[in-house]
């Protein structure tokens, strides 16, 4: 069932609990949330999106609104949980995996396809990281999210013309610096 054309009928059996419909919301929210949760650089971006959607179905019964405010109000709870994170691994520092650990787990996946992977993400990764924190929370949630500047402005505390600002001054210097490498866009 498409969500775009039935997204009341969607949310009407997610509250009874139906699968299908948690399949649907899933299907819908998950490949953006958990975007916007690695290229903000979360520990475990999966993890987090599994407390993402656990909060959804707890406050799902709470929620008013159609879908454009829908995927507002779940990309605000994943930028709460971020902050959460953040504030939580600050607190309690994580012991990384002992090596000898990591050489007995091997190996995974295809090793050329998670390279170039990688690297483009990497790349991405870089041209985020010379944003201000704001203008890449902006560019995320406007890219990955796919909502308006008014939403943004409602998950980050920021007016709709100072969201706009930080996106064009964000896209700007990307593109600066895209022309410093001799790249177009």
């Amino acid at each position: 069932m498409r969500l775009r054309k039935n997204f009341a009928a969607v949310l009407r059996a997610g509250r009874r609990g139906e699968d299908w419909a948690w399949r649907a919301l899933y299907a819908e929210l998950a490949p953006g949330l958990l975007g916007y949760l690695r290229a903000r650089r979360a520990d475990q971006p999966e993890d987090l999106l599994g407390e993402v959607m656990l909060q959804i179905v707890r406050d799902l019964p709470s929620f008013d609104g159609g879908k454009p405010e829908f995927r507002a109000w779940a990309f605000t709870i994943a930028h709460h949980r971020l902050l959460d994170e953040r504030r939580r691994s600050a607190r309690r520092p994580v012991e990384p995996m002992p090596a000898p650990e990591l050489e007995r787990l091997g190996p995974l996946g295809d090793t050329e396809e998670d390279a170039l992977r990688a690297l483009s993400a990497e790349r991405v990764g870089q041209l985020l990281a010379r944003l201000s924190p704001d203008q890449q929370n902006v560019i995320l949630l406007r890219v990955l999210g796919e909502l308006t500047s008014e939403q943004v402005g409602e998950v980050l505390g920021k007016t709709a013309g100072a969201v706009k600002a930080l996106q064009r001054r964000g896209l700007e210097a990307i593109r600066s610096e895209l022309e410093n490498e001799r790249v177009t866009i």
